[in-house]
């Protein structure tokens, strides 16, 4: 663990960073702009995908106890254009994620298990993406998910763009691992999702659009890693992820030219962090080694250990949060 000195200057720097917002004279893309979530109803954004139908509009919905219900911000405005219904399924228990697939169709992932990995099983709801905007009702189908190797907790879910499978990261320090669905998903049981690559602190995961790399966020540590053979590749590169406190979402822009960072809160942030090109696609950070965890962009970067220091992170996490957001608590719901 670091000495009490530079965690209080991360602390500041944390603290600093959230209070001036992005830094002076940091270009962005015309493509891939910050937004403000502005919707009073969405107090607790857990998840985020890019539409293909509609440009510059970002689907969301609340982490828990808000009933079925997706919203369709627009980038532009930062104002709902769109809220479904979804029917045809039980009452949402814990909805972490939700993903974009190939076949036009969203995937909504009730994955949440707060209850340190207690639930029999979880689901997930696919419904087609609305043509029109707008307040509509649609019909969805639920598919009932396990894990090979017994429940646990999980946030992220993301659909390969290119071969439509399902993966699901859970959330665990010591031991998070990525998980696989079957082939297809099929509703007259169970779908087993089996462990295949490990992975670190996971809030929220994303695809690029061209499927050559996996982008993973946790509350202070973003990485992508490209996709390779059906599983990430090494140890990733970091990414220069914004502090947001309570970081749940990460997405990739329609075109792929940057990620979208989310946090819950009301009117809450969405940051744009351009990426570059890479030898296969889209996806690679544009920016090199990521900022120290909770620093301004552009500082350089934390030895590749301790990104799994969890207790120093959380201590950081929680003391600027304090003095920024006045005492929000911030693990009330993962």
């Amino acid at each position: 663990m670091r000495r009490l000195p530079t965690v209080l200057a991360s602390l500041a720097a944390a603290a600093l960073t959230v209070a001036a917002g992005p830094a002076a004279g940091a270009a962005e893309p015309p493509a891939a702009a910050s937004f403000v979530i502005e919707d009073p109803r969405i107090t607790e954004s857990s998840g985020l995908t890019a539409s293909r139908t509609h440009p510059g509009v970002y689907w969301t919905h609340n982490d828990s106890e808000d009933g079925p219900y997706i919203y369709g911000v627009d980038s532009a405005t930062g104002r709902t254009v769109a809220r479904v219904t979804m029917t045809g399924i039980g009452r949402p228990r814990d909805v972490e994620a939700i993903s974009l697939g190939p076949d036009g169709q969203l995937y909504v992932g009730d994955i949440g298990d707060n209850r340190n990995g207690s639930w029999a099983n979880v689901w997930i709801y696919r419904f087609p993406e609305p043509k029109q905007l707008g307040d509509v009702k649609v019909k969805a189908t639920q598919f009932t998910v396990r894990y090979a190797d017994g429940p646990r907790d999980a946030e992220a879910l993301m659909v390969h763009p290119k071969t439509g499978r399902v993966y699901i990261a859970s959330k665990d320090r010591e031991k998070g691992g990525l998980y696989e669905g079957p082939q297809k998903l099929a509703t007259g049981g169970a779908n087993v999702f089996r462990r295949v690559a490990d992975v670190p602190w996971v809030t929220d995961g994303a695809f690029s659009p061209d499927g050559t790399r996996l982008a993973l966020r946790g509350y202070l540590v973003a990485r992508t890693y490209p996709w390779q053979a059906g599983r990430p590749g090494g140890e990733g590169e970091r990414v220069d992820a914004p502090w947001q406190g309570q970081a749940e979402s990460v997405t990739y822009t329609a075109d792929g030219s940057a990620l979208m960072f989310g946090a819950e809160g009301a009117k809450s942030q969405v940051v744009a962090i351009p990426v570059a090109a890479g030898p296969g696609g889209t996806g690679a950070p544009s920016s090199g080694p990521a900022a120290k965890p909770g620093s301004p962009p552009g500082t350089s970067a934390e030895p590749a250990a301790e990104d799994g220091d969890f207790l120093l992170g959380a201590l950081v996490l929680a003391g600027a949060t304090a003095l920024v957001l006045g005492g929000k608590r911030l693990f009330r719901r993962g």
